[in-house]
């Protein structure tokens, strides 16, 4: 990996092709020597990393594994792309530092697709369990999360402090516990997302449930599982649901951001009767 990671950061620093005459306008200092490949220098990408020519040299070579602030300055000093630098921190084994710019709302060609889904139960949720998007369906069995403000609509929360949202589930135990287990792999991958610790503080102080769980340290992805739901109008129904990635303009290689979470239920069996879900 660190291999991987040498050669990686070599060849973004190749990959500026830049002449010599052309270094300091970009933005890069010029060390005055001629070169004989194009390309700026290391010590021309060293000096504006404000690290030194010796240390950017033994990352290159894989004799050193780079801190998070220099992958940082490497990514700006580079002029990385979100998924160059996505990459790069992949290389490194290094989580990529959470920026604050993360999307919260559902994009509009995603959104249309969950409107054309009149028949089947979807939502968006981002890496804080935010719901950010929903089909019609969703809203009738699950909850009405358009009435939820912004701060206040995450599933998890809702998990936790909405009897209505609880009640729906024949084991809630048994949705709860996985979803603060992805929720503690999130946390993991994002150390300083601060909304995310703020979630994590409320729900800790506001449920002794969740502060046991939590501490216990469980981790999980989020991918697919079956789960009984009772509702008001359809006795009880089994539905298997299913995690899939969302790829938006602000997606990258190791941060996806945001999941939609799709909801069947199997043929032939008394929860696919045929009828619209409610």
């Amino acid at each position: 990996m660190l291999s991987a990671l040498s050669e990686r950061v070599e060849e973004c620093r190749a990959l500026l092709l830049l002449p010599s005459r052309e270094c300091t306008t970009s933005g890069l200092p010029h060390s005055g020597q001629s070169r004989r490949v194009p390309g700026p220098r290391r010590e021309e990408v060293s000096v504006p990393a404000a690290t030194s020519t010796d240390y950017h040299t033994r990352v290159e070579q894989g004799r050193l594994q780079p801190s998070v602030p220099l992958l940082s300055e490497l990514v700006r000093v580079l002029r990385l792309s979100e998924d160059q630098r996505a990459h790069l921190f992949e290389l490194a084994a290094k989580s990529v530092p959470h920026r604050g710019s993360d999307r919260r709302q559902v994009h509009p060609q995603l959104q249309r697709m969950l409107d054309d889904l009149t028949n089947t139960l979807a939502f968006v949720i981002g890496r804080r369990t935010e719901v950010v998007g929903w089909s019609r369906p969703a809203t009738a069995l699950f909850a009405d999360f358009g009435r939820f403000p912004e701060p206040e609509r995450l599933y998890l929360r809702l998990l936790i402090t909405e009897p209505a949202v609880r009640r729906l589930y024949a084991d809630c135990e048994e949705v709860t516990r996985p979803a603060i287990a992805q929720l503690r792999m999130e946390s993991a991958r994002h150390p300083d997302d601060p909304r995310l610790a703020a979630l994590v503080d409320e729900l800790s102080v506001r449920d002794g449930q969740f502060r046991q769980w939590w501490a216990a340290h469980d981790v999980a992805l989020r991918t697919t599982a079956t789960k009984r739901l009772h509702h008001t109008v359809v006795v009880e129904r089994t539905l298997d649901w299913h995690t899939l990635t969302c790829a938006t303009a602000t997606a990258t290689a190791t941060d996806t951001a945001q999941h939609i979470i799709v909801w069947t239920a199997r043929p032939n069996t008394p929860s696919n009767d045929g009828h619209p879900l409610p």
